[in-house]
């Protein structure tokens, strides 16, 4: 049986994230399985959201004011026009092509209303840039409506423009940090009107699964029954799970739906792997199998070098010295291990066994995809 060699070095990182995924944790004598739960007990309303109860999308578009020379250049004619509109709107008309606006940018607004904000009740905004604005640090959005998808306007944004980032530039050289062309208002929309909101249809609820799963859903209706002592929830899919408000809680069906948030149960995932090749990072779900596979990881290096000999003719010979240059092959193969997974092996083995033959994250995410295209690999492989 092969000898398992250390853990190298650059396999710690990825392999940190698999055993902390996957309920793997690493003891002096190597990875353990059993000390961590698999799958956590969790609540309703950290896995599923009541139907009804949405956030909705606003947009608006508005001038940015008050920038140092930073704004749009005359040939972004949105800005221009904006410009002139607005002087027009407070008896000020001018001749659009005759305005330089450096210091004005024309900006698209998107905030998010959430559900059962009142009118008073301010939301945070996000500003874009729409031309060719260096930067908007130290830019005052003005007064601008935003408005819904159905063309109604709910609420009103106005204030100061916050960049987390900088440019600058000089003599040909220029830095720039993060996005300056992009920022927030914080608190910086006054809603106007409310959304109707209704979570109740009759009385019942329906609770929406954040990742749709049959054995979630069937799961999660009956901890509700049985939280509450009685066949009151029921699986309609795979997503939605239906649940009845009791009688007892007629009168009281804000603290019905508390209550059914607080249920636990422990939800079902499916077998999983997830690569990203960019960084090398590899997550592993325990769920995932592996049926009998040998897998060999061992590099051939194959090296050509010429050698010298000196031929020296016999004494008294007519002949003359000779340099003969030999092409020399050495073939040299480093001496790893073929580890044999059983049927049915978990992640805990399939660790210990691309451990053992001294794999590399980068081995790791080849060696996987070729599990894979076996057809040895008992789950889904996804690659980001």
């Amino acid at each position: 049986m092969a000898e398992v060699k250390p853990l190298p070095k650059k396999l710690i990182s990825a392999a940190l994230l698999i055993l902390a995924l996957s309920g793997i944790v690493w003891a002096s004598d190597g990875p353990q399985v059993g000390i961590i739960p698999v799958e956590p007990l969790v609540r309703v309303k950290d896995i599923a959201r009541v139907q009804g109860v949405r956030d909705n999308q606003l947009v608006g578009l508005g001038l940015v004011v008050g920038l140092a020379g930073t704004g749009d250049g005359r040939g972004t004619l949105a800005n221009v026009q904006m410009v002139a509109n607005m002087l027009a709107n407070f008896g000020v008309p001018v001749d659009a092509r005759s305005l330089r606006t450096r210091n004005v940018a024309a900006v698209m607004l998107t905030a998010d209303l959430p559900a059962y904000v009142r009118p008073g009740d301010r939301i945070d905004v996000t500003v874009s840039s729409l031309g060719d604005a260096k930067s908007l640090e130290g830019g005052y959005l003005l007064q601008t409506p935003l408005e819904a998808a159905n063309g109604q306007i709910y609420a009103v944004a106005q204030g100061p423009v916050s960049v987390g980032g900088f440019s600058a530039g000089a003599g040909g050289a220029s830095v720039q940090k993060n996005h300056p062309t992009v920022g927030i208002v914080p608190n910086g929309a006054i809603v106007e009107a409310e959304v109707p909101t209704s979570f109740l249809a009759g009385d019942e609820i329906t609770l929406l699964l954040h990742r749709p799963d049959f054995t979630t859903a069937a799961r999660l209706a009956k901890a509700v029954d049985e939280a509450f002592g009685q066949p009151v929830a029921e699986a309609v899919d795979r997503a939605a799970v239906r649940v009845k408000v009791p009688p007892a809680y007629e009168d009281d069906v804000v603290g019905f739906v508390a209550a059914v948030e607080e249920v636990v149960l422990r939800p079902d995932a499916p077998a999983k792997v997830v690569i990203n090749e960019r960084t090398g990072t590899i997550v592993m779900g325990h769920h995932v199998r592996i049926s009998t596979v040998a897998v060999a990881h061992g590099p051939l290096r194959v090296k050509v070098q010429p050698r010298v000999e000196v031929h020296q003719p016999p004494p008294l010979s007519a002949g003359e010295t000779v340099v003969v240059e030999t092409p020399e092959l050495e073939v040299e193969e480093e001496e790893r291990a073929i580890s044999v997974l059983r049927s049915g092996a978990d992640v805990e083995e399939l660790v210990a066994a691309l451990n053992a033959i001294g794999a590399t994250p980068r081995d790791i995410i080849a060696i996987l995809q070729a599990i894979k295209a076996a057809g040895a690999l008992y789950g889904e492989l996804e690659i980001i």
